[in-house]
């Protein structure tokens, strides 16, 4: 199966004044790079970044959402037409430890459409591998391309096979004490390709 990836990075970031969460720094390096990174080890061919272009140097495809700001549903409605892959890996640009996140993501099941991590019993929808064919039957049916939809509206039709995994594998910074708790730091320039 072919994979491509959309990395999720298009936010507000209101809970950290407005701060591009993924050039936040943690363990060396930006939450993008560790995202691109780990999409790759993950066996993505193609790398679709949902956001305004946030570092032009790093090879991977901008995607921007018309009007921005949308969510993660239109982020990834925006970004579907553009795959070609059989496979998408959706993966959120503000987890700590990506790399983990996308290895604990088994194969999808044959009977499934998808498989996400799954944290104290709750689907991490970003933090998941879907069939293309299945996201684009969904993604017709939204109303505004998705736009300020829940996950859940766009994958709560489809059969995904949760993951358990440990909360650390999760995490996710979304306020500025989570990114001190992470050893990070807010980054003020762009790194270069992972």
């Amino acid at each position: 199966m072919s994979v491509d990836a959309i990395l999720l990075a298009g936010g507000r970031g209101s809970r950290v004044d407005g701060a591009a969460k993924p050039l936040f720094r943690v363990g060396g390096s930006t939450l993008l790079a560790a995202a691109i990174a780990a999409a790759r080890a993950g066996g993505a061919q193609r790398i679709l970044v949902v956001a305004p272009v946030l570092d032009a140097a790093l090879d991977v495809e901008w995607i921007a959402e018309d009007p921005p700001f949308g969510g993660p549903v239109a982020g990834v409605v925006a970004a579907l037409p553009v795959v070609r892959a059989d496979e998408v890996l959706v993966l959120a640009c503000d987890l700590v430890a990506p790399a983990q996140a996308v290895a604990a993501l088994p194969a999808i099941p044959a009977d499934a459409d998808g498989v996400c991590l799954s944290s104290d019993g709750r689907p991490q929808w970003l933090t998941g591998r879907y069939r293309t064919a299945a996201l684009r039957c969904m993604a017709s049916g939204l109303e505004n391309g998705g736009r300020d939809a829940a996950m859940r509206t766009l994958l709560g039709g489809l059969r995904i096979a949760l993951v358990d995994a440990p909360a650390e594998v999760s995490r996710d910074i979304d306020t500025w004490d989570d990114l001190t708790a992470a050893g990070g730091t807010a980054a003020s320039e762009p790194e270069e390709e992972p």
